[in-house]
């Protein structure tokens, strides 16, 4: 199976290059299965129900989340149930949504898609993020044939460990949430397809996303800014995933990073 896993989803910038080229990488590669993370789709900050129809229609089958998650009001009644987005599942048992989610694909396949958020550096109270993986992990045995994971964390340390925690029992673990692309995607001793992090899809001409001028004023002056999505330079940040069905482990990581023209 192909699994298309795309980076955070910046602005709209970010949503016009998934629109762009997820249709692209199905056709001329045989994409099977894409997932998306969208924790920046609303004008950088969290997602909306809107945001995930207009990302289905462009072909993405299922999203992940992270820090940004609570950012649009809109989206809390929609997480309880969503059979499409995925909170990290370590939140609180009583924040809304779940942390993993089962998806039919094709002749029985089925994908599931777990999201954790790390602890370091990221400013939540949020508990265990191997704790919540190996509980998901518990309640998805026997009921998926390929297990991604994304680990969406500050440092690459945090994220690396939950590679080597999962190596062998889950088909990848792709970290997001920096908007840097990592150059170390591999296959894992055991077969599980790892990368620190898929980089952003969104605007490069910018501070991670955000208009350089404003970031700036945030930085030097140590004063409020407007938070604008940067425009020009977009590029589409992804990894192509191989998966081996019967065993659910990985073949092959392809990273990507593609400009998109208008």
């Amino acid at each position: 199976m192909k699994i298309l896993f795309i980076g955070d989803v910046f602005g709209e910038p970010g949503r016009a290059a998934v629109r762009k080229k997820v249709s692209e990488w199905r056709r001329e590669r045989g994409v099977d299965f894409v997932v998306a993370n969208v924790e920046n789709a609303a004008h950088g900050k969290g997602v909306t129900p809107k945001i995930i129809e207009e990302l289905q229609e462009a072909g993405v089958n299922a999203f992940t989340a992270g820090n940004h998650l609570w950012d649009q009001k809109e989206i809390i009644p929609y997480l309880a149930s969503s059979k499409v987005l995925v909170r990290p599942a370590n939140y609180s048992a009583e924040a809304p949504g779940r942390g993993c989610l089962v998806f039919d694909v094709y002749s029985g396949v089925k994908v599931a898609v777990i999201s954790v958020e790390g602890q370091r550096l990221m400013g939540n109270a949020v508990d265990s993020p191997f704790t919540a993986v190996e509980r998901e992990l518990a309640q998805v045995r026997g009921r998926a044939d390929i297990v991604l994971v994304d680990c969406h964390a500050e440092t690459t340390s945090e994220k690396r460990a939950m590679g080597w925690f999962l190596d062998g029992r889950v088909a990848a673990v792709v970290g997001t949430h920096t908007h840097v692309q990592t150059a170390d995607e591999e296959i894992l001793p055991k077969g599980t397809a790892y990368v620190s992090d898929i980089g952003m899809t969104g605007p490069y001409d910018s501070v991670i996303g955000l208009d350089k001028t404003a970031a700036l004023t945030r930085f030097i002056r140590r004063m409020p800014a407007p938070f604008e999505v940067a425009k020009g330079d977009v590029r589409f940040c992804a990894v192509l995933l191989d998966i081996e069905e019967s065993r659910g482990q990985a073949r092959q990581i392809v990273r990507i990073q593609e400009k998109v023209t208008s």
